[in-house]
């Protein structure tokens, strides 16, 4: 099955697992276990806009920074710019926050609330070098439209 057989299939998981549920945490949590399940992806998870920093949410893999600011490292740059960022080598990215030196490539796509402020960003990290690409961006910037409704800004 190649990877966009993959991302589709995921995309109909993800909607029979979120439908008709209201808990962000549980949801957050499942969509994180599917898509690391699914695709094999070495961490897989989000992090949440909380007091103007990306605060660690649920998540599937090693131990992950906690806090991250505005603005800083690929999540917070993703934040700022409100806009998906591949990073096809980590070390080569500005200001990069190295929570561990297995990771080599990364995505993240924000969640945008209905007022399209930044709520949430999905973080993928991959252990292989240019790992993500246009199809992995189409799919994951859909599961995190799908998400856009349970994220209540407070």
């Amino acid at each position: 099955m190649d990877k966009t057989e993959k991302y589709s299939l995921l995309i109909k998981q993800i909607s029979a697992l979120i439908d008709g549920e209201t808990d962000l945490v549980a949801v957050m949590a499942n969509v994180c276990a599917a898509i690391h399940e699914t695709m094999g992806f070495w961490w897989t998870g989000f992090y949440r806009v909380v007091d103007n920093e990306l605060l660690l949410g649920p998540f599937q893999g090693p131990v992950a920074c906690m806090h991250i600011g505005f603005g800083k490292g690929v999540c917070g740059t993703a934040w700022k710019e409100q806009r998906t960022i591949i990073v096809p080598d980590v070390e080569l990215f500005p200001g990069h926050i190295a929570c561990s030196s297995l990771s080599r490539s990364e995505i993240v796509v924000p969640v945008l609330s209905k007022g399209r402020e930044v709520v949430a960003v999905l973080d993928i990290d991959s252990k292989e070098l240019a790992t993500f690409d246009n199809i992995d961006q189409q799919y994951l910037e859909e599961v995190c439209k799908m998400l856009s409704p349970l994220f209540v800004k407070h």
